[in-house]
């Protein structure tokens, strides 16, 4: 129902900082939770934050509490991914998700996902 497109991935040194940014189209954005997960080359796809509909709760992985903001602008049907200190172990294809109302963490509760944008954190 909803169309979802990453941008913002690239190259960054450790230690740096970068700002994903995810598009909606097509639906209901204030209805949907918001979500971002990552995936490493030959490792399964992990969760790594997500935001309510209201933008009034946030979940995070243990392993990026304090490092990265997930956020979301209603008006311009946009999320974000703000990701501060970032270190090699962060490197993956990042992918946006979206599910109708409550949050949750596992990648079967989604039903939309963007294609993605690669993140390389060299050492």
């Amino acid at each position: 129902q909803v169309q979802l497109v990453e941008s913002g991935g690239g190259l960054v040194q450790a230690g740096g900082s970068l700002r994903l940014s995810c598009a909606a189209s097509g639906g209901t954005f204030t209805s949907y939770a918001m979500a971002w997960f990552r995936q490493a080359p030959g490792k399964e796809r992990e969760f790594v934050a997500v935001i309510s509909w209201s933008g009034d709760s946030t979940v995070y992985t243990d392993s990026v509490k304090g490092r990265f903001t997930v956020s979301r602008d209603n008006a311009w049907k946009m999320v974000y991914l703000q990701m501060n200190s970032l270190k090699p172990e962060d490197t993956g294809v990042y992918y946006c998700a979206a599910r109708w109302a409550s949050i949750a963490t596992m990648t079967a509760d989604f039903t939309s996902w963007g294609q993605g944008t690669q993140v390389t954190v060299s050492s």
